[in-house]
């Protein structure tokens, strides 16, 4: 039994908010209890796209400014050298995820799109399971989504089905384990990336398996390259290829019409906001406005390393609020913080993710915001997101467990992640 006590304010989800303690039944006979005087207190954040393998190679030269074009030979030339093994994607993973539980993520989705070409599919579940097993070491949730970029389409529905039947427990129900560690998705990167073939056998692996299904759309890149590729846009095409629906989530969607947004409200189809990549990357800013007006829920990501060099979330909903306004009303804290929570977790398809309430998961953050740079904060809920641009929540805990204390991983040592994974590209560079 988790409790949690002294608490400022206890936000339980974007809507709802109380004063009072937290208690956490985690199964336990052995009581814990946090203090949490003077901190402001929210469900386990949910980063709904993320990219850890890019943990690893992030501030590379000549990935900075430059079009999509020259960035992609830019990054798989250094996936590449550094060399595909499962050792490069446990330690990315590793240190992906600590970055992530160290700011307050307690989910991530992890979009896995670099496989190499010449691994057969028991290959890529030992490359999948390192990522998996180095999250759920740490402590974290992880949704491991078995992505597509210019595979072969049989051989990356082959590697998906294989990956479910490896990792995922025999009764796990909608590709989550019942603990609730380790949930399975599909997902092409993009009609950019990927034609109809590889949506349609992707998305026949996730009807076989109960699979969630993924993908990015309508970055401004990505729109121009439908248009001459195909002379339609990636909506129309994804519409036609059984890939807006209800269990579809679509991360970027920068350049969306008014039509467009009504067809996936429409469709059921879920959004992944990723300002810390669309941003530098200059593929434009999602109008959130507009689809949670229509109806399309919204959750927040941070994408990978190699366009976002942070996998703060927090930080990343600040600049969510701080771009909005550039394209449409300026979205208030709270809405921004629900994104980061329980608007991530619709789109996982997980309703006991993002939330404090009745039937929730158990996984909180405690913030401290007595110190100087919450001072003067009129609402210290909105001043998580406003104020301190940088923070680390002083505790976290995931079902029930404590995996932050006091700033501090409880589950590894923060410094020693970080020199493996010097050392293993260090020994990748030597190789060369």
């Amino acid at each position: 039994m988790l409790t949690v006590t002294g608490a400022l304010r206890v936000l339980v989800d974007p809507r709802t908010e109380r004063d009072g303690d937290v208690v956490v039944d985690d199964g336990s006979t052995v009581a814990t209890t946090l203090d949490a005087s003077g901190c402001v207190v929210t469900a386990g954040l949910v980063n709904a796209h993320h990219h850890l393998l890019q943990t690893a190679f992030r501030t590379l030269p000549g990935t900075r400014g430059v079009p999509m074009a020259d960035w992609l030979p830019t990054m798989a030339q250094a996936y590449t050298a550094a060399g595909h093994d499962p050792e490069l994607y446990g330690v990315a993973a590793a240190v992906g995820a600590a970055e992530g539980l160290l700011s307050g993520v307690t989910t991530i989705a992890d979009h896995h799109l670099n496989w190499p070409t010449d691994t057969s599919p028991d290959g890529t579940v030992a490359l999948a399971a390192a990522t998996v097993d180095a999250v759920r070491g740490l402590g974290g949730r992880l949704v491991f989504v078995r992505g597509s970029a210019r595979d072969d389409p049989s051989q990356a529905a082959a590697s998906a089905d294989a990956i479910v039947r490896a990792l995922l427990h025999e009764d796990a129900v909608g590709g989550t384990d019942p603990d609730g560690r380790l949930q399975v998705a599909v997902g092409p990167a993009g009609v950019h990336s990927d034609g109809e073939v590889t949506f349609r056998a992707l998305g026949e692996v996730a009807a076989e398996h109960g699979l969630r299904r993924r993908t990015q759309a309508n970055e401004q890149v990505d729109t121009a390259i439908a248009l001459e590729r195909y002379g339609r846009r990636p909506l129309d095409l994804l519409e036609d290829w059984g890939w807006l629906a209800p269990d579809v989530t679509v991360a970027h969607l920068c350049d969306v019409t008014d039509d467009e947004i009504a067809r996936l409200a429409a469709a059921g189809v879920t959004a992944t906001h990723a300002p810390g990549c669309d941003v530098p990357m200059g593929w434009g800013i999602a109008p959130v406005a507009r689809l949670t007006a229509a109806g399309v829920p919204v959750g927040l990501g941070t994408s990978g390393g190699g366009s976002n060099d942070a996998g703060h979330l927090l930080a990343d909903a600040r600049l969510a609020m701080q771009v909005s306004a550039l394209i449409g009303p300026q979205l208030p804290a709270r809405q921004v913080l629900g994104m980061a929570t329980e608007g991530s977790a619709v789109g996982l398809g997980r309703p006991e993710l993002g939330h404090l309430g009745a039937g929730s998961a158990g996984d909180l953050c405690v913030w401290d915001v007595s110190g100087v740079a919450d001072a003067g904060v009129a609402d210290p809920v909105a001043g998580l997101l406003w104020a301190s641009p940088g923070r680390r929540p002083k505790h976290v805990v995931v079902g029930g467990r404590v995996v932050v204390r006091d700033g501090r991983l409880v589950t590894a040592d923060e410094g020693e992640l970080a020199a493996r994974l010097r050392e293993r590209l260090a020994r990748g560079r030597a190789r060369r």
